[in-house]
């Protein structure tokens, strides 16, 4: 039996996995998917909330900022993409400047650091790309930039590294109350555990009906984005907001960790809980909110549209609760959930602790690790790597300059990808101007060259994407 089970593996079970592994505990995370960090957490607008936005005296409120301040930390740790830009939120009437003193004085009550109200001319000095409309600007210095799949994928590597068991592709069924715990069927066999972290994202209402009489609804609401050229990354240099509305922040217009620019979202209620699909209408209208702060953008400069379903419940708020004895929800984590999820897995734990789970520090713990990016090395550092071994010396992928080398950490990393997309979420290839139409081919070699399988049975992302299905000419005559 295990001590604990976390079913989900997004951002939210991530961090609750590492921040268990630091203790002499059996644990086990179960995701439903192919890989970790798969759903939510690799589509959204990667930013660290500073805090202001959240009511007072809310979960929320506490555990994004707390959340904030440990991301820079454990990014730091983990050796994962971050910058603190400073976000700004702007006003275009004399309501939306009242609204910006609200949000001031939740942000002072939240305590959120040296945020303050800005005139028009001081945000156009800092942002001179924003619109003249612009009458004012509340800014919030401590708001950063982050890798959001690279940061799930670390703290689940960490947690694995320091003995935490994964079990990938193991969609949980059923929950059924025993003796001193729980059983839990998935698809690929029954788990028991003493207790159950509730991380299931999307699907955390189905997994807490498993377990308790239902209490709560989980509404997928789908945001989508374009995602523009390194050409438009210094358009502005800080993240730069809407006044939020009843459907959330608002559309945003920021640089990422990577050099591009992210535009979006939109906020569309949705039935569908794998409805991640693009429509002109919402690009067009995230679009059209976006010229409204900086109208300079330019969209021909796109290179790629996404969208993602965040999960939201009908309370304004984090559910973070026992929802049974030994059983803990972690449910409605939508923004700032990116932002709170170091903070919302150590209140998790400290939920458990009442529940009488025992935490005794592990002796030999490492919540560190380092990664290697050969393009953002010197050149003397990429000499001496490449003599080390020469498989850093080949490039894979020409748009982000990443290596063989950089390929093979990634399929010998603590939870090996298993699909093109799992190499690209951990390397960075295929993240350029071609999309993985270069590198793609290439990296499918690769990955059947090492893990000794035939190209055929590579996939693109989920399980059942295969790429290729057999050959499509023979002896020179193309097959009918």
């Amino acid at each position: 039996m295990y001590d604990v089970a976390i079913i989900g593996c997004g951002i939210t079970g991530a961090a609750a996995a590492y921040e268990l592994s630091r203790y002499q505990l059996n644990t086990v995370v179960l995701e439903k998917e192919n890989d970790v960090c798969d759903a939510t957490t690799k589509a959204n607008s990667a930013i660290i909330h500073a805090g202001y936005d959240p009511l007072p005296g809310t979960l929320m409120a506490k555990l994004n900022v707390e959340g904030a301040a440990l991301a820079k930390e454990l990014c730091h740790s983990l050796d994962v993409p971050y910058k603190q830009i400073g976000s700004l939120v702007l006003a275009f009437s004399e309501s939306e400047q009242n609204t910006l003193h609200t949000l001031y004085e939740r942000g002072v009550q939240n305590s959120v650091p040296g945020i303050r109200l800005l005139s028009a001319e001081e945000v156009r000095a800092m942002e001179p790309a924003v619109s003249e409309q612009v009458t004012g600007a509340l800014y919030a210095p401590s708001a950063g930039v982050v890798s959001p799949w690279e940061y799930g994928i670390a703290l689940a590597e960490t947690a694995v590294r320091n003995g935490v068991e994964l079990k990938r592709s193991s969609e949980v069924r059923s929950i059924k109350r025993i003796e001193n715990g729980w059983r839990i069927s998935t698809a690929k066999g029954d788990v028991e555990a003493k207790y159950i972290i509730n991380a299931a994202g999307l699907n955390s209402a189905a997994v807490h009906n498993m377990a308790a009489e239902p209490k709560f609804h989980i509404e997928p609401v789908k945001g989508e984005y374009y995602l523009l050229d390194k050409s438009e990354g210094s358009r502005v240099s800080h993240i730069i907001f809407q006044c939020p509305n009843e459907d959330g922040k608002g559309v945003l217009v920021s640089p990422t960790v990577h050099g591009n620019l992210i535009v979006g979202p939109n906020a569309q209620h949705v039935e569908d809980y794998t409805d991640v699909s693009n429509t002109a209408q919402g690009l067009q209208f995230v679009k059209q909110a976006a010229v409204r702060s900086v109208p300079s953008i330019v969209f021909r400069d796109n290179i790629r549209n996404f969208a993602g379903l965040r999960a939201t419940s009908e309370k304004d708020d984090f559910i973070i609760e026992i929802a049974a004895p030994g059983f803990v929800d972690l449910a409605g984590i939508k923004s700032p959930g990116l932002s709170a999820a170091p903070a919302i897995a150590k209140y998790a734990v400290e939920l458990l602790r009442k529940e009488g789970l025992v935490t005794v520090n592990k002796s030999c713990w490492n919540g560190s690790r380092k990664k290697v990016r050969f393009a953002s090395l010197s050149p003397e550092k990429k000499n001496e790597l490449i003599r080390q071994n020469p498989a850093y010396g080949r490039i894979i992928c020409r748009c982000e300059t990443i290596t063989e080398g950089e390929i093979l950490d990634a399929l010998h990393s603590p939870i090996p990808p298993c699909s093109l997309d799992g190499v690209k979420r951990r390397a960075g290839n295929g993240m350029g101007r071609c999309q993985g139409g270069f590198c793609g081919p290439r990296v499918l070699d690769i990955m059947a060259r090492e893990y000794r399988v035939t190209p055929e049975e590579i996939l693109q992302d989920v399980d059942g994407s295969y790429i290729l299905v057999g050959e499509t000419k023979q002896g020179g005559n193309a097959d009918v």
